[in-house]
């Protein structure tokens, strides 16, 4: 009989013990090739935040083999209270959507939807909402012209290429900080800063309004490089001249 309740005891060890291994195992992720801290928060129906926080991360950057914890080594941040009181941010030159959100813990979501935002363009001088609560743009806001020429403040030729978010050796960031790879749908350009300021709202044809939110080492004088998310759409564009227009 004793015997007989050793061998239980044993099993039980055994398969409680396992069971703990497998719970212990889901509280850690290794990072594949093409992750990022957006897609992995989706998976695992977290924030970027609580990420960052259990994993004592100060960038969005992570790397193929780093092991991190998805469901919170640390206490897990407390459901944040609902918001009453609107706070405001005055769009300095370089700024983007997605720092300022980083800054204020919010999202990027959270930003557009309470500054009644179409797109992720912002403007020296506008005032953003970053705190939350209902707000209304002020009117001395830049707004935008909603013209098919946009009015320019400079026109000139450049020659463009096209780059992706996964070349080799990339980390999907910017030179201002935006995330490409979690932001796919973003018009970004890699510029010559001595040519076109960082952070400059610029036309470029047969691509669009974007951001000038990148630089690169080959990116000299009148070139430039637009961001296209697929690979076979960037190969596609190859190298070409093309009109570009600073936007007032």
């Amino acid at each position: 009989m004793k015997k007989q309740i050793v061998a239980l005891t044993a099993f039980a060890g055994l398969l409680f013990g396992a069971a703990t291994s497998a719970s212990a195992a889901e509280e850690t992720y290794t990072i594949k090739s093409g992750d990022t801290l957006w897609s992995i928060s989706q998976t695992y129906n977290v924030s970027v935040q609580q990420l960052k926080s259990w994993n004592s991360l100060s960038s969005d950057l992570i790397f193929p083999n780093q092991k991190l914890s998805v469901e919170g080594t640390a206490t897990a941040p407390a459901q944040k209270p609902a918001k009453t009181e609107t706070s405001s941010y005055k769009v300095k030159s370089g700024d983007t959507l997605y720092r300022i959100s980083v800054n204020y813990g919010v999202t990027v979501a959270d930003l557009k939807g309470w500054n009644g935002l179409s797109s992720d363009l912002i403007f020296p001088g506008q005032v953003l909402a970053v705190k939350g609560g209902s707000y209304t743009t002020p009117v001395s806001n830049p707004t935008p012209a909603k013209q098919t020429s946009p009015e320019a403040a400079q026109t000139f030729k450049v020659e463009a290429t096209a780059y992706t978010a996964y070349c080799t050796g990339c980390s999907g960031v910017t030179a201002t900080g935006i995330d490409l790879r979690a932001n796919p749908h973003l018009k970004v350009i890699a510029v010559d800063p001595k040519v076109i300021p960082l952070g400059s709202r610029v036309w470029v044809e047969g691509y669009g309004e974007a951001i000038a939110g990148d630089t690169g080492g080959a990116i000299k004088g009148n070139k430039i490089d637009v961001f296209i998310p697929n690979q076979q759409d960037a190969l596609n564009w190859g190298r070409k001249t093309v009109t570009i227009k600073i936007l007032k």
